[in-house]
């Protein structure tokens, strides 16, 4: 089959009227295009150009065939404005998935850092449950996604790479009011066991979440009696502040309900694992790689103030 390229070659030689400018156009020697030009002829079998002391003119053969060059050479140009416009976009778009804790605690101070830093950043964010965080990067819907996961770590396809910015420890919510939480002052841990008479608002069965907190009852050796269920930390905060229980609620998800107080629990401290993901190949959208370094910056802040309290 010809090659594609010969149409266009027939069209630059009749657009510049000779061999020498079609090579220098092209950045080949005229010797180079000489010999493309009887290897076209070969090829379409018919006399393409004709040679003369004033240059080079084209046959009516290759007059037809310049035609569907010069088609090619406007898609070229086109397709060459019209990457350049992507790829401009996509240097400064970023799209953010994320779940209710960090999108409330993580993402606003790296976003008003990256929004200092690249003021023209095209950034779109996202409500994400944890387990689609892989799924949306790993089919390109998303180009970060910051998501949680318990006792088992992220097992990520490949071309997705799942870093951990932060472990989130499980913290008891009570009411203010509760004799525990005079008998243990702010700064000293409860154990779980002394938890075994209370009323229970937990995550719901089947959450990661709901797994970990029956593990762990379980080696504190009792039974919990449930009496709420709920996919929310901030509603079992809510509902802890009425009285009708207590609740093991991540760190970051606090919101200092009133009528409530929390305590940190001894070790083993059961705790979640917050990470980002993102495509290992981002020379596309180069706002990735700041974006997770700006979120390391805060996690790092977040941990650090927690150890000071």
């Amino acid at each position: 089959m010809p090659d594609p390229g010969q149409l266009r070659l027939l069209a630059l030689i009749e657009r510049h009227g000779s061999l020498a400018a079609a090579a220098h156009a092209l950045g080949l020697t005229p010797a180079a295009v000489t010999q493309q030009v009887a290897r076209a002829e070969r090829d379409w079998q018919a006399p393409l150009v004709l040679r003369g002391p004033r240059g080079a003119a084209l046959t009516p053969a290759g007059s037809l065939l310049a035609r569907h060059g010069k088609v090619i050479d406007e898609q070229l140009a086109q397709a060459t404005t019209e990457l350049a416009g992507l790829l401009g976009h996509l240097s400064l778009r970023l799209r953010v998935g994320a779940f209710q804790a960090p999108s409330v605690h993580l993402l606003p101070p790296a976003l008003t850092a990256l929004r200092h830093r690249h003021p023209d950043a095209d950034v779109s964010v996202e409500d994400l449950q944890s387990e689609h965080g892989v799924e949306e990067v790993a089919a390109g819907r998303l180009d970060l996604a910051v998501i949680a996961s318990w006792d088992t770590l992220p097992d990520p396809p490949p071309r997705v790479s799942v870093e951990t910015l932060l472990l989130d420890p499980m913290v008891v919510v009570l009411p203010d009011d509760h004799p525990l939480a005079a008998r243990h002052p702010v700064g000293t841990p409860i154990r779980l066991e002394e938890l075994r008479d209370e009323s229970w608002v937990t995550i719901l069965a089947g959450h990661a979440a709901r797994e970990q907190f029956d593990r762990g009852v379980a080696d504190a050796g009792f039974t919990p009696r449930i009496r709420f269920q709920t996919a929310s930390y901030a509603v079992a905060q809510a509902l802890v502040g009425t009285g009708i229980g207590v609740a093991l609620v991540s760190r970051l998800a606090l919101t200092d309900v009133p009528g409530t107080t929390h305590r940190e629990l001894t070790h083993p401290r059961p705790h979640r694992r917050l990470h980002v993901v993102t495509a290992t190949e981002t020379s596309l959208t180069p706002l990735v790689n700041v974006f997770v370094t700006l979120l390391r910056d805060v996690a790092e802040q977040i941990t650090e103030n927690w150890a000071e309290e």
